[in-house]
């Protein structure tokens, strides 16, 4: 919980230091590219420890089952390439010739692979969830999130085709799903198990 709060401080902290993107219009990854970009990279690293560290608290949750399992793994593939997002910064300004680099292009297939994987990881896991009673309290705020981040995905493709002036808003939108169902569930387990 600790660490979606300390990444979402980061976040807001490096979009008001140089240089100024925009929340509308430019990606998060952006923020990793320029003077203080070492601070976004940093918080790349930081939402992947983030995701293991929820990872190993719904371990500690029956019932075990495949689904959990499955959900656990996608969220896992979601936290590894946020770690990845780190060694690889994004394309900011290909200049007139529209010329992605090959490391612009790893980041950004990187990035939809870690999307996909943790929103698919959220779905599933919202579904162990609903069919477990443990996490009954967390379902509701889980389900909501991951619609959320279901939401803001399907806008981040479309604003891609369509318009692109909106793409940072929508990628910001899937994020807040996906760091607010790690912060419903995870609280509905501390609730469970109030030492730790």
């Amino acid at each position: 919980m600790a660490g979606v709060a300390v990444y979402i401080l980061v976040d807001v902290v490096l979009q008001l230091l140089p240089p100024h993107y925009s929340v509308f219009s430019d990606a998060e990854s952006n923020l990793a590219v320029g003077p203080f970009g070492w601070i976004m990279n940093l918080n790349f690293l930081g939402r992947a420890v983030t995701t293991l560290c929820a990872i190993a608290a719904i371990n500690r949750v029956a019932p075990v089952s495949r689904l959990r399992d499955t959900g656990v793994v996608l969220m896992f593939l979601g936290g590894l390439c946020s770690a990845v997002l780190a060694f690889f910064p994004a394309d900011v300004d290909t200049g007139s010739t529209g010329t992605a680099t090959v490391i612009g292009t790893v980041h950004l297939c990187v990035a939809a692979l870690g999307f996909l994987a943790a929103l698919a990881g959220i779905i599933v896991l919202t579904r162990w969830i609903r069919l477990g009673p443990e996490l009954a309290k967390a379902f509701p705020g889980a389900l909501a999130f991951a619609a959320i981040a279901a939401f803001g995905l399907a806008s981040l493709g479309m604003t891609t085709l369509m318009w692109p002036s909106l793409l940072g808003l929508a990628e910001r939108i899937c994020l807040a799903g996906i760091l607010g169902w790690v912060m419903v569930v995870c609280a509905d387990i501390r609730r469970l198990n109030p030492r730790g």
